[in-house]
């Protein structure tokens, strides 16, 4: 197979709902979306998520890496084992630029496995996803009421674990947690994710003890690759500690070894570099004793959603939860019709994900207003 064209455009779709937390508020959509095309005319589609709070990306820096690489990919990449080669001798340069190259590698497994006529999966040598995946509901920074509003809504649709943004504030942060112990919801089925709000583990500790309510875990309370306060907060606590920020490449499990026990990794494909390295970080994560979250920034459309599939199917045996899949939940429209998103419960089945590639039907994407980065 022979990759003819690689074009990168910037993909914006408006929220239904604002969605707030400590690191940022948005109410629309901003992704690198990149289309590839064979000499054969085949087609395939990947999207990644630059965020400068996350991995020091933005779009425009997205460009550059794509800009810079194109010809580059178009010699040199022609089947997986040239995408792995490739992957492996630029371990740097994707380390500077993890959701950029995760919009293109995804796109390029998309195009190889219709050309072949498998789904990506078989590309990888990773089971074929089944059965189904439940997802977390996730509760962002908003005002009492609202929140109070969002957490019926997701209690009538029979999810089963939460996780709420916290706001530093105590009294906006205990009116959530008051309004979950109101409503029946056991602590240990609810994660806090503080989007490294403190500096200093002793503030954490006191503003969560504050809220009175021992979350099963604390996601990123500290300023990011602070394992030592946040060990302290871990033991002050009692609650398993989750890093996102703090984990974007496999030397990141490192610190976690010596007390494997106490961690979870939020796992977000677009953060790691893509499925190829998110592949191995579950492997790698596995042996090392710690459990994962497939994670998902907010506003990722299917696309994503559908790689994540891909590594959480891999990861089952040390999977705590999934996030994300909100498809038209949150999107004012994806970019697939029907959108791969979760129902009732929080699941979604993996019925029809055997087809080719990724096995969606990306739309026109001059329908959605995509404009073209160039």
């Amino acid at each position: 197979m022979r990759i003819e064209a690689i074009e990168a455009r910037r993909l914006s779709i408006p929220f239904k709902v604002a969605f707030k937390h400590a690191s940022a508020e948005r109410s629309v959509m901003q992704s690198l979306w990149v289309g590839v095309r064979s000499s054969d005319g085949e087609t395939g589609a990947g999207e990644g998520c630059p965020r400068e709070y996350v991995t020091s990306e933005s779009l425009d820096s997205a460009q550059v890496f794509v800009e810079r690489y194109r010809t580059d990919w178009l010699a040199a990449i022609h089947d997986v084992d040239s995408l792995r080669h490739w992957i492996g001798s630029h371990s740097a340069e994707i380390d500077a630029n993890p959701a950029a190259w995760s919009a293109v590698e995804i796109a390029i497994l998309d195009l190889m496995g219709k050309s072949r006529g498998v789904p990506v999966e078989y590309l990888l040598d990773v089971p074929a996803v089944a059965g189904q995946f439940r997802y977390t509901a996730v509760l962002g920074d908003t005002p009492p009421a609202v929140f109070e509003a969002q957490l019926a809504h997701y209690l009538k649709a029979e999810f089963r674990d939460f996780k709420i943004k916290l706001s530093g504030d105590r009294k906006i942060d205990h009116a959530k947690t008051r309004a979950l112990a109101s409503m029946g919801i056991a602590p240990g089925l609810v994660r806090a994710d503080a989007n490294n709000l403190w500096n200093d583990p002793r503030q954490a500790i006191a503003h969560l003890m504050s809220l009175e309510f021992p979350f099963f875990a604390i996601e990123e309370p500290l300023e990011p690759g602070d394992h030592d306060g946040m060990r302290e907060i871990a033991r002050a606590l009692g609650a398993k500690i989750i890093v996102d920020e703090s984990a974007l490449y496999l030397a990141h499990l490192e610190p976690l070894r010596s007390d494997a026990q106490r961690w979870i990794v939020n796992l977000r494909v677009s953060k790691m570099g893509g499925i190829v390295r998110s592949i191995e970080f579950v492997r790698a994560a596995r042996a090392a004793g710690v459990q994962l979250i497939v994670g998902a920034h907010v506003g990722e459309t299917s696309v994503l959603t559908r790689a994540g599939i891909t590594v959480a199917s891999l990861a089952r045996d040390i999977l705590v939860a999934q996030e994300g899949a909100f498809g038209t939940h949150l999107l004012e429209h994806d970019v697939v019709d029907p959108p791969l998103m979760f129902g009732p419960g929080g699941i979604l089945g993996a019925s029809g994900l055997v087809r080719p590639g990724l096995g969606l039907g990306p739309a026109t994407l001059e329908s959605l207003g995509v404009q073209c980065l160039r």
